[in-house]
């Protein structure tokens, strides 16, 4: 498997079994060339502490790639201790998906060390910027020294606005309607009864608003065929003739 001897570690380990580079150790454990249980985890694990009180100098990314292979050995190892004994096929089932657990364990370290890098160079670049510590100066600030003390009175006359009942909004600028379209209908009805025909004219009022609600009066009277609506030319004016007037001079 090529994919260990991608990531060198660079430490030699000595067993019974093995001498030698220790990302060759795992390769040979993944191909099954020397066997897994022969390999004492904790006396490699011995050996590298021993390795680094030795160093004085700790290797971040040496030590992550030794965990890495470690942590896949001692994976390896548990699942052939929970296997069923002469259960052969799936050791051997077990070992290559270990071996793909390990390839795919030293691609996510490879990311979190790119991931690393990157924030190391962000705060190599910004570690130098210091936040002020300064206090705001006297001239900006709104808030009172609080060194001084204050009246009990500045307390209600603080609050005093926010205790005052608002002013009533200023409505003159709204017109009031004086007629609803209930009671033009009702008036209208009453000059047909009375009048017959009539003219838009002649009836409606002065008022622009007003006059609206009496031309919504009539489309109304018009649309529940009360009334007819008749113009001699466009613009002139409405002529207004309840229907039964219309439908008895049709039969006359």
């Amino acid at each position: 498997m090529t994919s260990a001897q991608a990531y060198p570690t660079g430490l030699d380990v000595d067993l019974d079994v093995f001498s030698g580079p220790f990302d060759l150790l795992v390769t040979l454990v993944l191909r099954e060339e020397i066997d897994l249980w022969e390999v004492s985890v904790s006396r490699l694990i011995g050996d590298y502490v021993v390795r680094l009180a030795d160093a004085g100098e700790f290797d971040l990314e040496t030590t992550s790639q030794f965990l890495v292979h470690v942590a896949t050995l001692l994976e390896m190892k548990s699942r052939l201790l929970l296997s069923l004994p002469g259960d052969d096929d799936i050791a051997d089932v077990e070992a290559e998906e270990a071996g793909e657990e390990l390839l795919a364990a030293l691609v996510r370290y490879t990311q979190f060390r790119r991931a690393a890098e990157s924030l190391a160079g962000l705060w190599s670049r910004h570690a130098g910027r210091i936040a002020r510590q300064a206090g705001l100066p006297a001239h900006c600030s709104r808030i009172p020294d609080p060194g001084r003390r204050l009246p009990p009175a500045a307390l209600a006359e603080a609050m005093a606005p926010l205790l005052r009942e608002p002013e009533a909004p200023d409505s003159s600028h709204i017109t009031d309607v004086a007629v609803t379209l209930v009671e033009e209908l009702r008036r209208l009805r009453v000059l047909l009864r009375r009048d017959g025909a009539f003219s838009f004219q002649s009836v409606a009022p002065r008022g622009r608003l007003e006059r609206a609600v009496t031309f919504f009066a009539l489309l109304e009277l018009h649309n529940r065929g009360e009334v007819r609506l008749a113009q001699r030319r466009a613009f002139a004016d409405i002529v207004v003739t309840p229907l039964a007037d219309v439908e008895a001079a049709a039969a006359g």
